[in-house]
């Protein structure tokens, strides 16, 4: 165990509130406010990540249970929470800040950082009226889907362990009225770093201008490599740059295995590119380019599936007023902004190209790729399952083949238009100057065989509320090995039972 190697650099270098007062307030001139976590008496661990830990340099810790739910930390341990703002639904929201977040530091391994950091270990001065508690099925949801992302090769925070906290946390899962003793728990969560647009944001809002550059000069130190200018006049612009080019690959990912964040609010966007804050996303079952798994984001559907690229390029022009300052070059920002928006378009087709097993984007290939998407919108056809039974020679593909994509019964118009498409789909393989084994080898790299639905964990987390873990644990063998089909049953639709539960299908921020 190396407990005694975690520091808190932040709290070193930026104003504090060192008091411990966890009353909900605005703090207006500091950065971070020390916290104690909550005390609970009967925690119990569920899992822990020894892989991760052993990684990161803190050792084997399963038998810390203490430290892993929060409880007796040792001196060198100075806990806090840090203050960000953000835009949230497309409107300022002000100060918000680790509300169910508590830090325990860093600690260095050679020359890689880790952040660490408590979810649902207790109120903190941002946690917004509510109680910095944490549910085990909220728990287990941000879990299990980062080390799904991470296996699926995709920028992410990672979980660490998953404990039991011993107490009951009330809470309200669908904002009906009809609040619910649940239990709770803590999930221990690692980052190279935790910092958000939100953080730039609340600096930028306040005119604290000497700590912008501060807070910038840091992250770039610390985990922005590819940023080699000393001079301040391109430093910060290369770090924007970098910002983008990192977020960019992040969502391109998000579309290759159809993952829907659910709340793209710029306090919940990490500068470093990493998908941050698990909480009503989803992974998209049948393909919708307006699906959100978010019943907080209806009507509007902002943060849709097929919004994701737009969303993430409105959030980094957020962050371009933000940090202008520093920069003071309106048009060098905008340009960065709209080659990400043309990047989007290259980078998202290539992808697609990718996922078809093609060698390179083709001219036509637009109108390839646009007419699938309409052909996949208008049949509602599962999205990983679809290529899945495209992973084979061109030549032997049928529409029969797709029939376990169907989320209804396709009449004679439908599955004609389908046939039509895997002909245009056959025709366009027989342009690639690979061959057939290359282009199945690139198709089985991107299109994974196992991925995390929303009816899967929804089934793990009724399970574990009732003690059994069995699900939970063969969920976390089957993720860790994505682009391998090791559990069949797993590798199926959604059960149309679970088309309108709420838990599965419909899901709340408090999820």
């Amino acid at each position: 165990m190396k407990l005694n190697l975690i520091t808190q650099k932040f709290t070193k270098l930026f104003p504090g509130d060192l008091s411990g007062n966890t009353m909900q307030r605005q703090t207006p001139d500091v950065m971070f406010c020390a916290v104690k976590p909550a005390d609970f008496i009967n925690t119990e661990l569920i899992d822990f990540n020894t892989d991760l830990s052993v990684e990161i340099g803190l050792g084997n810790l399963e038998s810390d249970q203490a430290f892993l739910a929060a409880q007796d930390l040792p001196d060198n341990v100075e806990t806090y929470a840090t203050a960000y703002a953000g835009h949230q639904f497309g409107n300022w929201a002000g100060q918000l800040g680790d509300g169910r977040a508590i830090y325990a530091g860093e600690i260095q391994n050679g020359n890689r950082q880790t952040e660490i950091q408590w979810k649902g270990s207790g109120a903190t001065p941002y946690s917004r009226n509510a109680d910095g508690r944490a549910v085990l099925r909220s728990s287990i949801r941000e879990y299990l889907m980062s080390e799904a992302m991470f296996h699926l090769g995709i920028p992410t925070t990672r979980a660490l362990s998953l404990s039991k906290t011993g107490e009951d946390v009330i809470r309200d899962i669908q904002y009906s009225g009809n609040p619910q003793k649940e239990q709770g728990a803590v999930v221990v969560r690692t980052a190279e770093s935790f910092l958000r647009f939100g953080h730039f944001e609340l600096l930028s809002a306040r005119k604290q201008e000497d700590l912008l550059k501060e807070l910038a000069d840091y992250a770039i130190e610390n985990f922005f490599p590819e940023v080699q200018s000393e001079n301040n006049s391109t430093k910060y612009i290369d770090w924007f740059q970098a910002i983008c080019d990192r977020t960019l690959k992040m969502i391109i990912d998000w579309y290759r295995v159809g993952f829907v964040h659910g709340v793209m609010n710029t306090d919940n966007m990490s500068v470093l590119g990493l998908t941050i804050d698990y909480g009503p996303y989803s992974m998209m079952d049948g393909y919708d380019l307006e699906f959100t798994p978010n019943t907080t984001d209806l009507p509007g559907r902002r943060y849709a599936f097929g919004k994701q690229g737009q969303i993430s390029h409105w959030n980094l022009a957020t962050l371009a007023n933000a940090i202008f300052p520093l920069i003071n070059d309106a048009e060098v920002l905008e340009k960065i902004l709209d080659d990400f928006g043309k990047q989007f378009w290259v980078k998202h087709d290539k992808m697609l190209a990718d996922k078809f097993g093609f060698d390179g984007v083709l001219k036509e290939d637009e109108k390839f790729f646009t007419e699938w998407q309409q052909t996949m919108q208008d049949l509602t056809l599962d999205y990983t399952l679809f290529f899945q039974h495209l992973e084979k020679p061109a030549s032997e593909i049928k529409v029969e083949d797709f029939k376990d994509c169907f989320y209804g019964v396709l009449n004679e118009t439908e599955l004609k238009k389908l046939s039509t498409f895997i002909e245009k789909y056959q025709a366009r393989k027989l342009q690639n100057k690979i061959s057939e084994s290359e282009s199945l080898e690139l198709m089985s790299k991107t299109n994974p065989k196992f991925i995390l639905r929303n009816y899967l964990l929804f089934e793990a987390i009724q399970d574990a509320e009732n003690g059994n873990y069995e699900m939970f644990f063969k969920l976390k063998k089957a993720l860790e090995n994505p682009y391998e089909n090791l559990f069949p049953e797993f590798n199926k639709k959604r059960p149309s039972k679970y088309d309108n539960q709420t838990g599965s299908s419909q899901l709340s921020c408090s999820s």
